[in-house]
């Protein structure tokens, strides 16, 4: 059996914008509101044991970073947002680099010009743990600057805070997406 539809082109036209509308509607109010706090679950790559929670919480000073992470070296490790939300490959590459919309330089988490995902290094104690608390006033939760859907990386070795365009801050040890948390 053979349908054969009859409809004139301009009622499609117009069923197909009432869909469209509707849809741009519930999605308007879904997102209408910017985000308050975000979330990271950081895994670790191949032949790493690191793993945590970092949470982003907007407040009236900026964003409130706080990071608690296992598994590491004694020392400090870079600890920064990438461009990609991609944790897909082994070794925590397909994050791409640093998140940076506005191309500025590499510098530390207090430059007036630096990456957006700059956010300097995260220090382990002797029994591997890292716990970091810090109000960052460049970052967004919404917008073209906003960090939700980015990667979140922890790496081998310290941040320099001066090398470009990565503070020679070695391997990827643990990675993560940022995405919206439950308010």
């Amino acid at each position: 059996m053979r349908v054969v539809w009859r409809m004139k082109p301009i009622r499609l036209l117009q069923i197909g914008l009432g869909l469209f509308a509707a849809f741009a509607v519930s999605t308007a109010s879904t997102f209408a509101e910017e985000p308050t706090k975000a979330i990271a679950v950081l895994h670790p790559t191949t032949g790493s044991s690191v793993e945590g929670v970092v949470t982003f919480t907007k407040s009236d000073e900026g964003v409130k970073v706080v990071a608690d992470v296992t598994g590491l070296t004694p020392g400090k490790h870079g600890f920064h947002i990438h461009e990609f939300g991609d944790c897909s490959s082994p070794d925590g590459k397909a994050a791409g680099g640093h998140f940076n919309p506005e191309k500025h330089p590499h510098a530390g988490p207090d430059a007036a010009m630096r990456h957006a995902g700059d956010l300097g290094n995260i220090e382990a104690d002797s029994s591997g743990k890292a716990h970091l608390e810090l109000t960052d006033k460049m970052m967004k939760m919404s917008g073209d600057e906003s960090i939700i859907g980015h990667g979140l990386i922890v790496h081998e070795k310290a941040d320099d805070l001066k090398t470009q365009p990565t503070g020679d801050a070695g391997g990827r040890v643990a990675c993560g997406v940022i995405g919206i948390a439950k308010p």
